[in-house]
């Protein structure tokens, strides 16, 4: 009984993965975020993602929208101002 508890005790030899690609894998994109994007369109910002990021879905969040707090690895949310310009940093989520 005490070797079973032990077994259960033992610790992996891996290491846990220290970034995103390295836990997805390296077919996913380098970038999880895009702070350069603040302050332009999103029409821009949405180009600009997609040709860095293939099979992305966008979202564009106006202001007041509520979202969904669950996790999609081929989604960016830009949230915008009533300009239509990006307000916060587009990032992967």
């Amino acid at each position: 009984m005490a070797e079973e508890k032990q077994e259960h005790q033992k610790q992996p030899n891996e290491p846990l993965p220290r970034s995103y690609n390295q836990l997805l894998g390296t077919n996913n994109p380098t970038k999880t975020s895009w702070p350069e994007l603040v302050g332009v369109t999103a029409e821009e910002a949405e180009k600009k993602i997609k040709e860095e990021m293939s099979g992305v879905e966008i979202q564009v969040v106006p202001p007041g929208y509520f979202v969904t707090a669950d996790f999609k690895p081929q989604r960016v949310r830009l949230y915008v101002d009533e300009s239509n310009k990006v307000t916060r940093t587009p990032g992967i989520g």
